[in-house]
């Protein structure tokens, strides 16, 4: 692979196949979810959907170009079947319909980037039936998803969980839009070949320890490598009578001349097995039958590398090899500051907190999360202890971007963790019945984008009601740089802060003081600002780094109703590649923060841009709402 990396990105099909790129960071994506959460903030996570259109009932709409990785949606089999209706870029009939007794036969929803897991009867109160899809669904301009009928409720006859995870682009370059009639071949052989590697072929070389014993307190160099580099893979396997070394022995690795370690973690864990008791495994990591480990991951670096294994216990741990496969085949393809390194977040060890989330990782600097793994121990074994929901912050955006109606749900799994081992290609858990669990996901094609920081976190029980001892780990690919920089805010309602931004409007509706709260883990935290509605526009002067690589607009706004719809000018020029569109309401925790990317087209070399934000009439909308504008020059 000797290539660079061309100016337009792999998005859509080539994304999902291209599993070598997973190091190269990305320009201009942001993962978001739509899905079943409960908008009061507690545990009825089972009602989706967005308005009704004519006789469907919308449960996805986004305006702008994207693409649709993951689609999931849990209803009993003996309810009332729904049809799925696709509609792009604006088409008036869908181009592609499926029910959920289609998924993993119709194409392309085909096994296994499509399957369904059918729960158990527990006692009289199943099964339930899950669908999901981790089919790329591009668009250029835009995509809403139908259903014939309201899915709503938790009871026999019901169903209502569900979600889509998505990543949405500045411009449409590089996308064509969903068919159906892709050419999904590669990725099919790709995933239905779980434990070998899904990279195209490389020239490697083996660095290969064999008989390795290691004593408490000792530890083993497995890897020493000088110049440019990367790690194609690592394979390994742990002796019968070492199984306690999935927890005592440590892996850490450490490229180029990092002071930290860029991972360091029980080799449990790295593999995806945390608790050992099945042998579970996606595409990038895990372990077989056969009890072989392996890591396919790309691991690259630029001066050295080293890799070593550290036992921490108090026995010895044995393991008949450790197999570290190195190239430079990609050296010309991965340029330093435009790859990320392979980093882990600091290992989260079990610990329950109070009334709180667990926070599993906090990722500082840019890059993407491309995998997880979230384990979940109760005082008791048995009790269920599933209903957490999962909730990722990015760059300090106050509403989360990324959400589960349930641990399991981040898995794309339901009814809690019933029937372990469970395992796809891109997610998998084991465990005991109900608890203990362990849930593993990777992100190959929706990797999760952060310019500044990720924070993520999972919920214990319904609310945080629940004694849960949480531990886990991250996986992504980064570097210390930030990607953006917050360059200018606008105080809506200080007459100062309007007066510096030149701030005016036609239109308007007057200002109005909301007390209210924030979606997620802080929504029991009371918010008062002052705001402004328009039925008309408003205009303001923002300050921007020229040297900037686009801007990104975050909006604090009160989502009382949903469908708020914007133009956007800069400079007096629109626009086109999107409106600023927000589907999704929530009466109860009433403030969001939405976002906008403005291409770099209209914003490049400028060190300030006149915005010009015009309301478009929408659904039940009555006018555009501002509170409080931060403006982040991306680099």
């Amino acid at each position: 692979m000797s290539e660079r990396i061309s100016a337009i990105q792999p998005r859509g099909l080539a994304n999902l196949e291209r599993f070598d790129l997973l190091p190269i960071l990305r320009d201009g994506v942001q993962v978001h979810y739509e899905g079943s959460i409960d908008k009061q903030g507690f545990n009825a996570d089972w009602d989706w959907w967005l308005y009704q259109d004519r006789e469907e009932w919308v449960i996805f709409d986004v305006d702008g170009p994207g693409c649709i990785y993951n689609f999931v949606q849990h209803r009993y089999p003996d309810s009332e079947e729904p049809t799925f209706r696709f509609y792009f870029d604006g088409e008036r009939d869908p181009s592609f319909v499926i029910k959920p007794s289609e998924f993993g036969n119709k194409a392309p929803f085909v096994q296994p980037l499509a399957d369904a897991y059918l729960g158990p009867e527990d006692n009289g109160r199943g099964p339930i039936r899950v669908v999901r899809s981790f089919v790329p669904m591009p668009y250029r301009r835009s995509c809403k998803i139908t259903t014939d009928i309201r899915l709503k409720g938790h009871a026999k006859g019901d169903g209502g969980w569900g979600h889509v995870v998505y990543h949405a682009y500045p411009t449409s370059e590089g996308i064509e839009t969903f068919t159906g009639k892709e050419d999904y071949d590669r990725v099919l052989q790709m995933w239905g070949a779980v434990g070998s590697d899904p990279k195209p072929f490389v020239h490697a070389t083996a660095c290969r320890a064999e008989k390795l014993e290691i004593a408490p307190g000792d530890s083993a160099i497995v890897l020493e490598q000088s110049g440019q580099g990367s790690v194609v893979s690592i394979l390994a396997e742990l002796a019968p009578a070492s199984e306690h070394g999935l927890r005592q022995l440590w892996i850490r690795a450490t490229w180029d001349d990092h002071q930290t370690p860029d991972v360091e973690c029980p080799i449990g864990i790295f593999f995806g097995n945390e608790l050992g008791l099945n042998a579970v495994g996606v595409l990038s990591h895990g372990r077989l039958a056969s009890g072989q480990f392996y890591c396919y991951f790309p691991m690259p670096y630029w001066k050295q590398a080293r890799i070593e294994l550290i036992n921490r216990g108090d026995d010895s741990v044995s393991l008949p090899y450790w197999e570290t496969h190195i190239t430079t085949d990609y050296n010309a393809a991965f340029e330093e500051g435009k790859t990320g390194y392979f980093r882990a977040s600091p290992y989260y060890p079990p610990q329950a907190t109070h009334a709180s989330d667990s926070i599993i990782g906090r990722l500082t600097g840019s890059g993407h999360l491309v995998a997880g793994t979230i384990t979940g121990v109760t005082r008791e074994p048995g009790v269920i202890s599933c209903e957490g929901d999962v909730r990722v912050y990015i760059d300090g955006n106050g509403t989360p971007q990324v959400e589960s109606d349930g641990s399991e749900s981040w898995v794309c799994y339901g009814w809690g963790f019933p029937t372990p081992p469970e395992m796809n290609p891109a997610s998998a858990y084991d465990g005991l019945p109900d608890n203990p669990w362990s849930m593993v996901r990777m992100c190959a094609g929706d990797w999760y984008p952060f310019r500044t920081e990720l924070v993520f976190g999972i919920e214990s029980g319904e609310f945080n009601n629940q004694y849960i001892r949480h531990s886990g780990l991250l996986f992504y690919y980064g570097i210390d740089a930030p990607g953006m920089a917050l360059t200018d805010e606008l105080d809506i309602g200080n007459r100062a802060s309007e007066g510096i931004h030149r701030y005016r409007s036609s239109g308007s509706r007057g200002c109005y003081t909301l007390a209210s709260y924030y979606e997620g883990r802080e929504d029991q935290l009371l918010v008062q600002d002052v705001g402004h509605e328009t039925e008309g526009w408003s205009e303001f002067v923002i300050s921007v780094d020229p040297d900037n690589r686009g801007v990104r607009l975050r909006r604090r706004s009160d989502q009382i109703t949903g469908r708020q719809r914007a133009r956007v000018y800069v400079d007096g020029m629109l626009v086109e590649e999107r409106d600023w569109y927000a589907a999704d309401r929530n009466p109860y925790k009433r403030w969001l923060e939405d976002e906008f990317d403005i291409p770099p087209q209209y914003t490049a070399g400028k060190r300030d841009l006149v915005i010009r934000l015009a309301y478009v009439p929408c659904g039940e909308t009555r006018a555009w709402n501002e509170f409080y504008y931060w403006v982040y020059s991306i680099r």
